[in-house]
């Protein structure tokens, strides 16, 4: 009974909101991870990671589709309450996919269920501006929001594929708006997902909530992989913000653990990771 309590004195207390509001004032990198069931979190969560983030990308790399828009609610809260068994520390985030939040009530039903058969302690979205109102009533809510922009993987036949966005000055001043009004409208974190380094950093300094960075450049508070491209379990052609961590080692466990120091001491990512 009131473990929230008892695990305040932990060597390692869990992160939350609080927790990654501080890291981001204190310029500490959060190290983030997605993951799919149980044993793979036990060893993300052990290796450090701060956030893990049960991705709809589960649509691809676990059930072998060519996109994220087939993955269902049902799924998302299958594996996210997988993975929830296997954390003790991290921070858990759940996918909200496609056509799962087209209004404002949708929204809050299937958030609901992710938290309540799912135990995710945050939700994602994908959507700028249009997606301010959902924001807003999930918050007033009490609904923690992370808020996913620029390549948006469940819009990917509308935009004609995996490309860089933001790279045109218009678009990415589009962006960089779209992030602080959905900050303001109560989006607890904002992910940003393949844009040039320039794009990572003025959202970054402008936001007040933490920023993680897929592909979006050194400059973001934090950064995060999909676990299987880490793991180089991946098949076909990789976007170009991968590291294959098994190709210096020989243990799962320790190819986590670099990847997590990497992103501490800002050896991830490269510049090779990066767009212009």
């Amino acid at each position: 009974m009131y473990s929230q309590l008892q695990q305040r004195g932990m060597d390692r207390p869990p992160v939350n909101v609080s927790t990654l509001r501080k890291m981001k004032a204190d310029k500490q990198p959060i190290a983030c991870l997605t993951a799919y069931d149980a044993s793979f979190a036990w060893l993300v969560d052990n290796a450090g990671t701060d956030l893990v983030l049960v991705g709809d990308s589960l649509g691809m790399v676990v059930q072998g589709h060519d996109t994220t828009v087939p993955v269902t609610v049902d799924d998302m809260i299958y594996h996210s309450r997988l993975v929830a068994r296997g954390l003790s520390r991290s921070f858990l985030v759940t996918d909200m996919p496609f056509m799962s939040y087209t209004s404002p009530e949708q929204a809050l039903e299937n958030s609901v269920r992710l938290m309540q058969e799912g135990a995710a302690m945050m939700v994602k979205l994908e959507g700028g501006s249009s997606q301010i109102g959902i924001v807003e009533y999930l918050a007033m809510h009490d609904i923690p929001v992370c808020a996913h922009l620029g390549l948006k993987p469940q819009s990917v036949h509308k935009i004609g594929g995996f490309k860089v966005q933001g790279r045109d000055a218009e678009q990415a001043q589009q962006m960089a708006a779209d992030a602080k009004a959905l900050q303001d409208a109560g989006a607890d974190i904002v992910l940003l997902e393949c844009v040039p380094n320039e794009v990572g950093k003025v959202v970054t300094e402008a936001l007040d909530v933490p920023v993680i960075g897929i592909g979006a450049g050194p400059d973001v508070d934090g950064q995060i992989l999909v676990l299987y491209d880490v793991l180089g379990i991946t098949q076909g052609r990789l976007p170009r913000f991968v590291r294959n961590y098994m190709d210096d080692h020989n243990d799962i466990a320790a190819a986590i653990e670099a990847y997590v120091a990497d992103v501490k001491n800002g050896n991830y990512p490269a510049p090779e990771h990066c767009f212009s």
